[in-house]
């Protein structure tokens, strides 16, 4: 009985090492899978960063170039309003000279 008490003994002792044995290969598995996980992310990372920075500089190109559109459209309401008070000063003194010419027909 001795030995079949010692053998189950054994058994249990060397079922117990391949548990652990087990359970350190799934570790190692878990180990590497988390670790190309890690490097999956840190390469979507410098995708997304490389991508922001990308649009940044979009962002600053449409910025200037919207402050550029307007500085455009204020120098075009200016010409208009200088080409509008042009026209003013020419009706006026036509009808100056108008005035003149009447007075000088009487």
């Amino acid at each position: 009985m001795k030995t079949s008490i010692e053998k189950e003994k054994k058994l249990n002792s060397a079922l117990s090492k391949l548990i652990n044995l087990n359970l350190n290969t799934n570790l190692k598995e878990n180990l590497q899978h988390l670790g190309y996980q890690k490097n999956q992310l840190e390469i979507e990372k410098k995708e997304i960063l490389k991508k922001y920075e990308e649009l940044i500089q979009d962002h600053e190109k449409i910025k200037q170039e919207l402050k550029d559109y307007k500085n455009k459209r204020i120098n075009e309401q200016s010409k208009v309003s200088e080409f509008s008070e042009k026209i003013d000063e020419l009706n006026q003194e036509t009808d100056t000279l108008l005035e003149e010419i009447d007075k000088w027909q009487m």
